[in-house]
C-alpha cells in the first residue's frame, strides 16, 4: 500500500490490536531504541568499573560515561550499520566512539565482547519483568484474597469432569487459586538471584583481555548495575533463560485456569458469576445482545502464546562449544514475547476479578437443583456405620443411577428402600445429609489456612509492595 511505512509487523505492536497483547510497561522494557540506550549505560558501567580496577585511565572512563548518557545515537545510521556489518552492536559502539575524544575512543568496549554487553542488558530486562508480573501478581493476590474471605461460606456446585460432584463454597475454589498464584510467586522470587546476573568473561569464557584481575572488575561492574554475579561464563548456559521463560509461561497458564473458570460460570447457563461489562462494549456485528467474556478469552489465548515460547527458549539451551548464535538469537524473540503476554495476562486477569459479581442466589439455586446428586457421598458415608462401606455404596449406587434413568428424585427411592432408609435414620435422617450446607467438608478451614500463607506473603513484602 502506497504511503504506508510498514512499521507495524507484530501483534504486540498493533496499534490497533496490541494493547491485547503488550502492555506500556513492558513495550518500555523492549522498545528498540530504550535498548540500545541500555547497551550504551552498560558500556559506561563497564568504563566506570574498569577505571576503578586501574584497567582504563579514570578520564577516559570519564568522558566514555558522560557520552553514553547524553549522545545523540542516530538510530538511522545504526540500522543501516548492523545490515551493512551484519553485526549487532558494532555500529552502536561506533556512534559511542564518535562521542568521545580520539583518546578515550579506545578504551570504549575495553576487552569485553559484544554477548557481554547484549546478555548483560537481558538480564536487566528480565529484571524489570519479574519486578512488573510481582507487582501485578500482589494486585491480583489482593483482590482474590477479599473474594475468598467475603464467599467463604458461599455454597456452590463443586464439578468434576464438567459435571456436578460434591458440595464446595465459592471461597474455596478461589482459595485453590491464591494457592497456586503463591507458588508461583515463590517461583519469581527463586530465581531472580539466579536469572538476574550480569555478563562479563570475554570472546570465550576466560577473562583473559579484562585486566589482572577480572574477578574483581566483575563483582564492581555487577555492582554498578545492581546485578548479580555468576561463579563463571554463561554466553553457552542459556538454562538461566530458560527458567525465566518457562516460570513466565507457568504463571501465565494459571491465570487461564483463573479466567477460563470464570469465563463457564459466568455463561447463562451457570449464571453464578456476573463480568463487569462497560456501555458501548460490542459483543456481535449482527447479534445486539451479546456480552462476550473478552476478557477471559484474551487471557487463555496469552497463556497459549506465552506455552508456545517455552519450546524456543529449551531450543535456545542447545548451544556448540563456548558461544553460539543459533541458540541465543532464539531468546531475543522468547523473552520479550512470555513477558508481553504474561505482564498483559497479569493486568486483564487483575481487572477481571476486580469487577467481578457473585450471584449468590444463582449458585444456591444451581445447589439445590442436584443436591440429591452431590449428597451422595454424604449418605454413602452416613451408611457404611450400619452396612460397611463398600455395601453402602453400592446401595447408593444402585439407586442413584435408577433415580437418574427413571427420572425420579433420588430421596423418595431411599425413602421407599427400607435397607437405606434405615441406615440413615428415617426421613429425618435422610433431610439432614440431603442438606448440601452439611457435606462442605472442611472448605472453611482450607480457606482460612490459604487465606493465612497469603498474609504471612504479604507482610513480607517491602513497603513498596504493600501499599498495593
Amino acid at each position: 500500500m502506497t504511503g504506508c511505512p510498514h512499521s507495524r509487523g507484530h501483534v504486540t505492536d498493533s496499534m490497533f490490536h496490541g494493547a491485547g497483547y503488550a502492555t506500556s510497561v513492558t513495550k518500555k522494557i523492549f522498545c528498540d531504541r530504550c535498548r540500545l540506550r541500555r547497551w550504551l549505560h552498560i558500556e559506561a558501567a563497564l568504563a566506570k568499573s574498569q577505571a576503578d580496577c586501574s584497567i582504563i585511565p579514570i578520564s577516559a572512563a570519564d568522558v566514555i560515561y558522560k557520552a553514553a548518557y547524553s549522545c545523540e545515537i542516530n538510530y538511522e545510521r545504526v540500522a543501516k550499520g548492523i545490515h551493512a556489518t551484519a553485526h549487532s552492536l558494532v555500529p552502536l559502539l561506533a556512534e559511542l566512539r564518535e562521542s568521545c575524544d580520539v583518546d578515550s575512543a579506545q578504551f570504549v568496549h575495553f576487552g569485553a565482547t559484544t554477548q557481554d554487553i547484549q546478555d548483560t542488558a537481558q538480564s536487566m530486562e528480565m529484571r524489570e519483568i519479574l519486578d512488573a508480573a510481582e507487582q501485578s501478581l500482589h494486585i491480583l493476590l489482593a483482590h482474590l484474597a477479599r473474594l475468598a474471605e467475603r464467599y467463604r461460606e458461599q455454597p456452590m456446585v463443586g464439578r468434576t469432569h464438567g459435571v456436578a460432584a460434591l458440595p464446595i463454597t465459592f471461597g474455596l475454589k478461589v482459595a485453590s487459586w491464591i494457592d497456586e498464584l503463591l507458588r508461583h510467586l515463590h517461583r519469581i522470587d527463586y530465581i531472580r538471584p539466579q536469572v538476574v546476573v550480569a555478563q562479563l568473561f570475554g570472546g570465550t569464557g576466560t577473562m583473559s583481555a579484562l585486566g589482572k584481575n577480572p574477578l574483581s572488575l566483575l563483582e564492581r561492574f555487577a555492582t554498578y548495575l545492581e546485578l548479580n554475579v555468576p561463579s563463571m561464563a554463561w554466553h553457552a548456559a542459556r538454562d538461566r533463560v530458560a527458567e525465566f521463560v518457562n516460570t513466565l509461561a507457568g504463571l501465565t497458564a494459571t491465570l487461564a485456569r483463573i479466567a477460563d473458570e470464570v469465563r463457564v460460570l459466568s455463561s447463562a447457563e451457570y449464571g453464578e458469576l456476573n463480568l463487569k461489562w462497560v456501555a458501548g462494549t460490542v459483543g456481535s456485528s449482527t447479534m445486539p445482545h451479546k456480552r462476550n467474556p473478552e476478557v477471559c478469552e484474551q487471557i487463555v489465548t496469552l497463556a497459549r502464546l506465552a506455552k508456545a515460547q517455552m519450546g524456543i527458549a529449551m531450543d535456545s539451551m542447545i548451544q556448540l562449544h563456548e558461544r553460539d548464535y543459533r541458540g541465543t538469537r532464539l531468546e531475543w524473540c522468547a523473552v520479550p514475547d512470555v513477558s508481553h503476554y504474561c505482564v498483559s495476562a497479569l493486568s486483564l486477569a487483575g481487572k477481571l476479578v476486580e469487577g467481578l459479581t457473585v450471584n449468590q442466589d444463582r449458585m444456591n439455586t444451581n445447589l439445590l437443583s442436584v443436591k440429591d446428586g452431590v449428597c451422595t457421598e454424604n449418605a454413602m458415608m452416613r451408611m457404611s456405620a450400619e452396612l460397611g462401606k463398600e455395601n453402602a455404596f453400592q446401595l447408593m449406587y444402585e439407586l442413584s443411577q435408577a433415580s437418574q434413568s427413571l427420572g425420579k428424585p433420588l430421596q423418595e427411592m431411599i425413602e421407599a428402600n427400607p435397607i437405606a432408609s434405615d441406615a440413615l435414620g428415617g426421613n429425618d435422617g435422610i433431610a439432614n445429609v440431603f442438606d448440601p450446607r452439611s457435606c462442605l467438608g472442611q472448605s472453611g478451614a482450607l480457606v482460612d489456612k490459604v487465606l493465612a500463607q497469603y498474609r504471612s506473603t504479604k507482610q513480607s513484602m517491602t513497603p513498596e509492595e504493600s501499599v498495593l
